[in-house]
């Protein structure tokens, strides 16, 4: 990166996520303010520049736009070194994209060799594109899963626009204050809440699985002991007084009839 005196800001970005979530597409709504309603899948790395004015900054933006396919891994891990910022993006309404966020984020550390002592990282942002359409993971959900790891979670629309230039401008804010603290990002408290990944998971596990089983994380030839021990450690974990996870009584509710259907079973 550049000094602050002068004022010429030179930035590589790349976009990070599986096939299809609308990474292009976002990238061409913020740098060519269209929308292009026709999908062609990217082939390797799709690269721009573009440049804008932020902060008496002259931002130069190098944007590397990743496939999301894994057949072009040996093409995209070429492209990881010298990043500074990091869209990692999903779908809304296409759970599994969602739930392939941890995989890209283990590449991601993988390919830029960062362990939890570094003090100098790119600003990753997750982002859920394609809310203009029906969802399959919601919001608060999503945001748990970026806060509670560390990043920071925009939604978007690159159809609509929605979000669009909010999220830039808060991306090349954050890579500002980063230039002028020597390379170290700013500090926050997104990390610091009053609950975990396991909760968050179990809650989410919970709501999104329909087999009882599955939401007491069980195989279908457990016993009713096996359910008993499942039981008990997710309530410990969940249950109201003791979780302040947003959803955590809900979840307890699913997980108390979850309990008594399958108790049901072995009692037959």
């Amino acid at each position: 990166m550049t000094t602050k005196t002068d004022n010429l800001l030179r930035l590589k970005i790349i976009s990070l996520g599986n096939v299809s979530v609308g990474k292009s597409c976002l990238i061409k709504r913020y740098c060519e303010k269209r929308f292009i309603s026709k999908y062609m899948a990217t082939i390797g790395i799709d690269y721009g520049v573009t440049r804008i004015r932020v902060r008496n900054y002259d931002i130069r933006m190098n944007i590397f736009d990743f496939s999301g396919h894994p057949l072009f891994y040996e093409v995209r891990n070429e492209f990881y070194r010298d990043v500074q910022g990091i869209l990692l993006v999903f779908d809304l309404n296409n759970r599994r994209s969602f739930e392939s966020l941890d995989n890209w984020i283990c590449e991601m550390k993988k390919e830029l060799n960062l362990n939890s002592t570094q003090k100098s990282s790119p600003i990753v942002f997750i982002i859920g594109n394609k809310n203009d359409l029906k969802r399959a993971v919601e919001e608060n959900e999503a945001r748990m899963w970026a806060n509670i790891r560390g990043y920071q979670y925009f939604e978007t629309s690159a159809a609509t626009g929605t979000g669009v230039q909010e999220m830039f401008d808060s991306l090349f804010s954050s890579l500002i204050d980063t230039n002028e603290n020597g390379g170290v990002p700013p500090v926050n408290n997104l990390s610091n809440l009053n609950f975990t990944i396991e909760q968050v998971e179990a809650i989410s596990r919970l709501r999104n699985n329909k087999d009882n089983f599955e939401r007491l994380g069980l195989r279908h030839n457990c016993t009713k002991e096996d359910v008993l021990t499942a039981y008990k450690r997710l309530a410990k974990l969940l249950h109201p007084d003791k979780s302040d996870a947003p959803g955590s009584e809900d979840a307890f509710k699913l997980l108390l009839n979850a309990k008594t259907e399958l108790l049901n079973r072995f009692d037959k």
